[in-house]
């Protein structure tokens, strides 16, 4: 396993990662309240961990990821009242249009996407250990966590309890407290809501109880990685520190790693702004899911992104450019002769040192990028002057794949397909018995589906239009 060092969000420190269980990565990240179609910046967070996910995989480790789906909670109940539907069937529509998304964007599934309305029997057994452990009270069929209970509160957030004010889904939990920070471990229900029968009454979990119960149950009570938006650190992901060691009296999770907000042109996202963007409004502009990939990959997690058209645009530019490498290597190897055994070049391999050492550094995909480019520009330069073997160009194409294993922009090794290849010299043989009509005709035909060709003196050579 090649060394890495994350931004634990749980002491504001770069620290050398360190899995409990040698090689194998258990990994949490907060998926979407499904209640409505995620937008661009939640997106952007999700894409990030999955870049996180390759290149624990390219280091070398084993990687089980768990996302939960939150499919009860005040939104999704509110939803599916004003829709006139079932909680399951309301909630149903709006996780299938997030996995579409993520489709969309290449993003690699993870092992577990639990849903919080299939594991209320354990929910309800994590309040009982709470409950045990000297940390709930009840209010009226409702049981509170009692932060005063639980001393290391605020140690991920560093807020300050006299100072705090609620976040906006503390604020949301309608029922009587001791205290006002304290949050809900179960809620009593409301006439016409969800409910499930517990040893305190009919009713329903607290959003927070949700992510401790199902990661302690598929991940174990302690685990490597938990991640978000920073909006998650508090109170979410704060109470589900307090909540998961309060039950078990064990460390919770060593590394916490937390994505910044994107923006629009410098500014918040909203509606009432029109510059509130889901998938479909970006790629009904520009249809192209690798642009939108490189965009989000060009800022490092912990920077604010700023999304503008012009950026897009640039982005779709710089993919084009590592397709044409691409292509332009696989020409090259199988036009060059071998050269003399021994005279390989450096620079073939060059890519891979560069790349992750940049990626080992907090996973800084803008560092990694420009060692990418650097690299393509060199390697460009090498077979213009003819410097390559075709043994080098194989080696360099692999190195430029093994790094596109992280990034997800290019096209599959294989995507030109056999049928592409054929045409390409049905067409050659076209021309040489000077059948431009046929040449024109293939030619036009590939055009459609997307494949420009370039006649150049060293043969013909295509690329993605």
């Amino acid at each position: 396993m090649r060394a890495l060092t994350l931004h634990n969000t749980l002491g504001r420190e770069l620290q050398s990662f360190e899995t409990l269980e040698p090689g194998h990565v258990r990994m949490y990240t907060c998926g979407p309240t499904i209640y409505n179609r995620v937008h661009i910046g939640n997106l952007r967070t999700f894409l990030w961990e999955d870049v996180m996910r390759r290149v624990l995989q390219r280091f070398g480790y084993r990687v089980t990821q768990v996302m939960n789906l939150t499919d009860v909670d005040d939104k999704t109940i509110r939803g599916a009242l004003e829709a006139g539907l079932a909680l399951r069937e309301f909630t149903e529509k709006h996780a299938a249009t997030f996995f579409e998304d993520l489709d969309r964007l290449g993003v690699e599934r993870a092992e577990h996407y639990p849903r919080a309305t299939d594991h209320v029997p354990e929910m309800i057994a994590l309040i009982e250990r709470l409950r045990a452990r000297g940390h709930t009270y009840e209010s009226d069929g409702s049981v509170w966590f009692r932060i005063a209970s639980f001393p290391g509160y605020g140690k991920l957030s560093g807020v300050d309890l006299s100072q705090a004010r609620q976040g906006s889904r503390v604020a949301e939990d309608e029922y009587g407290k001791d205290d006002p920070k304290d949050f809900a471990l179960w809620k009593a229900a409301k006439p016409g809501e969800p409910s499930w029968e517990s040893p305190y009454s009919t009713g329903r979990p607290g959003w927070h109880l949700e992510c401790s119960a199902m990661s302690m149950k598929l991940l174990g009570e302690s685990f490597d990685i938990h991640t978000g938006a920073v909006d998650n650190i508090f109170p979410h992901h704060e109470n589900e520190i307090a909540q998961s060691e309060g039950a078990t009296g064990k460390p919770f999770v060593r590394y916490w790693l937390h994505a910044e907000h994107l923006i629009v042109d410098g500014e918040k996202m909203s509606k009432s702004k029109g510059n509130f963007f889901l998938l479909p409004d970006v790629l009904a502009r520009r249809d192209d899911p690798a642009a939108i990939r490189y965009l989000f990959l060009s800022v490092p997690y912990r920077q604010k992104l700023n999304f503008t058209w012009d950026a897009l645009d640039a982005a779709a530019a710089a993919v084009q450019r590592l397709r044409n490498a691409a292509a332009n290597l696989a020409d090259y190897a199988r036009k060059r002769e071998e050269g003399p055994a021994g005279t390989a070049h450096p620079l073939a391999s060059r890519l891979e040192g560069d790349f992750d050492s940049a990626l080992s550094d907090d996973l800084n995909t803008a560092r990694a990028l420009g060692a990418l480019f650097d690299w393509v520009r060199d390697v460009n330069l090498a077979m213009e002057r003819g410097e390559l073997s075709a043994g080098d160009a194989r080696v360099a194409l692999a190195a430029l794949r093994g790094a596109d294993r992280v990034l997800g922009v290019l096209p599959p090794a294989e995507a030109i397909g056999a049928e592409i290849e054929a045409l390409i010299q049905e067409r050659l043989e076209a021309r040489r018995r000077k059948d431009f009509a046929r040449s024109d005709a293939i030619r036009a035909d590939l055009l459609a589906r997307g494949i420009v060709l370039e006649d150049t003196p060293a043969g013909t050579r295509w690329k993605k239009a």
